[in-house]
């Protein structure tokens, strides 16, 4: 299980005045809202931010970060990622998980080992976990309740029903 959870990687400046365009890897921008402070990682080292201000621009958030007040404080971090500590994390509903909880998982089907969650795709209807398995290659399985019939976060292990046709 990931403690840190990547919630958005940093695109550009945004103004002058040392403001964030954020690349958002959430779900749901407006968690960003409720976030108040976030890990940006460099190549050498972690660096705690606290959260001034959020706005949305197009696919963006902006993010204001308290101590950076100039374009040139925040140009030198372009493609570095922000992250938050599990436990500030915002809350899952059930049948939630985080996908950085997801990737990696074994997956199972009638209790024998069928491969591994490598990717996660997002569609329209419903999410779709790309599995790696060694007998059929990668298999694309909906994450629909017909499907995924148990999620073990803790053991790492996710119980499916694979429907007739997807193989």
């Amino acid at each position: 299980m990931e403690e840190l959870l990547r919630v958005g990687v940093i695109a550009s400046t945004h103004g002058l005045k040392g403001e964030a365009k954020i690349f958002a890897t959430t779900d749901d921008k407006e968690r960003f809202l409720d976030i108040k402070e976030v890990l940006l990682q460099t190549k050498n080292e972690q660096i705690p931010l606290h959260i001034q201000g959020v706005k949305f621009f197009k696919k963006f958030v902006i993010l204001k970060f308290k101590g950076i007040d100039d374009i040139n404080d925040i140009e030198k971090y372009k493609g570095c990622e922000l992250y938050v500590n599990r436990e500030n994390a915002t809350p899952l509903s059930k049948d939630e998980y985080y996908y950085g909880d997801l990737i990696g998982m074994k997956v199972y089907t009638n209790e024998e080992y069928f491969g591994e969650i490598k990717d996660i795709l997002e569609t329209g209807a419903n999410d779709v976990y790309v599995i790696t398995t060694e007998e059929q290659g990668e298999i694309l399985l909906p994450a629909i309740k017909e499907c995924i019939l148990a999620v073990n976060i803790s053991e790492n292990k996710m119980d499916v029903h694979i429907m007739d046709g997807l193989l």
